[in-house]
């Protein structure tokens, strides 16, 4: 099968080069603007698309001199990309496509990968050769399996980063016959593994918060347009760029022990979008608790649910694995020995007290006892994943499916 994937470089363009750059995403911003523009006050009526708006781009070009001067294949691209924000729109996957502001992470994608070089220079330097820019130094260099497909610059806190995408086949993995796990996401542990503990993750946010707010402080009693906001804004990008990435490398290294070690990983099919809604309410109808509501929604996007849930699924898949949903309602009321759903069963945050059968666990270690079972119970899971739920229980696999019946 084929498989696409990404590596992210960080460019040290010359002063030329970094200003051609610059020239670039001003353009691509000005052009995704112009765009937006025009179907929000003409769309429906003349019933634009990225066709009838590729027409017009030639006409703009030939009478904007500073954008004769940009790749056209990168100003195309633009154009895809609000076709593809409108359409994701519309299927109700994200909002309305939103207007660009300057200094707000410029990027813009370069779609031609054929005509792209990519070459090593030193240890781990190299230089990549983009349309009218020329070589660019970079550092991060490894040798690529495939095909370069397209290659995406950025510009993240003062520096400039390419994600060169490539394509390369491998050869369909065999079904794994790894035992199966329950992942129960939380905010005091990141994830709950069935019958294997649970993760903590670095609560990167959390941990900057202060020093967030205090640079964000100086950025307000900086003069707007002066070089010392400039400044302070920077400082600001910097430590959320941090953020990021501690976020990130947690994540990839946690999946990546789950896909390679286990089978099947189900997870619970969570509406994180709807979990994060404000609290605030309307001037009609005033929300409750909404500071306590907001600090719950910070905790939960510091964790990275839905990230991690992106990770595991295509390493999983890679190494002939998959990654299963279940319903999530009740998972951290149900008992994992009898089954019995009760509200009092979960005493507190972290303890777990079936009133019922008397079991007693931590809340997230049950949990995630559950999701395994709703994916047995579901029959999901082949039986060759059943031994995780019948190591822990002690028993076997046959006396497990029975109990379960």
């Amino acid at each position: 099968m084929k498989v696409q994937r990404a590596h992210v470089v960080k460019l040290y363009p010359d002063a030329g080069q970094e200003e051609f750059l610059r020239q670039i995403g001003g353009a691509t911003r000005f052009l995704w603007n112009l765009a937006l523009y025009q179907r929000q006050i003409w769309g429906k009526r003349h019933g634009l698309n990225r066709f009838s708006q590729s027409k017009e781009l030639t006409q703009l070009r030939a009478e904007v001199s500073w954008m004769t001067a940009c790749p056209s294949q990168v100003l195309q691209q633009v154009l895809n990309d609000l076709e593809k924000a409108f359409q994701n729109f519309f299927a109700q996957r994200a909002r309305f496509p939103q207007s660009r502001k300057k200094n707000r992470g410029d990027s813009f994608r370069f779609p031609d990968g054929k005509n792209t070089l990519y070459e090593r220079l030193t240890g781990k330097g190299g230089r990549l050769k983009l349309s009218k820019l020329g070589w660019l130094r970079f550092r991060g260099w490894r040798p690529l399996p495939g095909q370069i497909r397209n290659v995406t610059v950025r510009y993240d806190a003062g520096q400039w980063f390419a994600a060169i995408q490539y394509e390369y086949e491998i050869t369909d993995p065999a079904s794994r016959t790894l035992p199966a796990i329950g992942i129960d996401r939380g905010i005091a542990a990141t994830v709950a593994i069935s019958g294997q503990g649970r993760i903590k993750g670095p609560e990167a946010y959390r941990k900057a918060l202060k020093r967030l707010q205090r640079a964000q402080r100086i950025v307000a009693r900086r003069k707007n347009g002066s070089q010392n906001r400039r400044k302070a804004v920077l400082r600001v990008a910097r430590l959320h760029r941090t953020v990021r990435r501690v976020r990130a490398d947690f994540l990839h290294k946690v999946s990546h022990w789950l896909a390679k070690n286990h089978g099947t990983l189900v997870f619970e099919d969570l509406k994180i979008r709807n979990m994060i809604r404000s609290a605030a309410g309307s001037l009609a109808e005033l929300g409750h608790n909404v500071r306590q509501k907001a600090g719950l929604n910070r905790s939960i996007l510091d964790q990275g649910w839905g990230m991690l849930h992106t990770f595991c699924r295509y390493k999983a898949a890679e190494r002939g694995g998959e990654c299963l949903d279940v319903s999530a309602k009740n998972t951290s009321r149900e008992c994992c020995k009898c089954g019995h759903i009760a509200v009092e069963n979960r005493g507190s945050q972290a303890r777990f007290l079936c009133v019922q059968c008397g079991h007693t666990e931590n809340a997230d270690d049950n949990a995630s006892v559950v999701i395994l079972k709703r994916a047995v119970d579901c029959g999901l899971l082949p039986v060759e994943a059943l031994h995780c739920l019948a190591n822990k229980a002690g028993i076997t696999v046959g006396h497990f499916l029975t109990s379960c019946q």
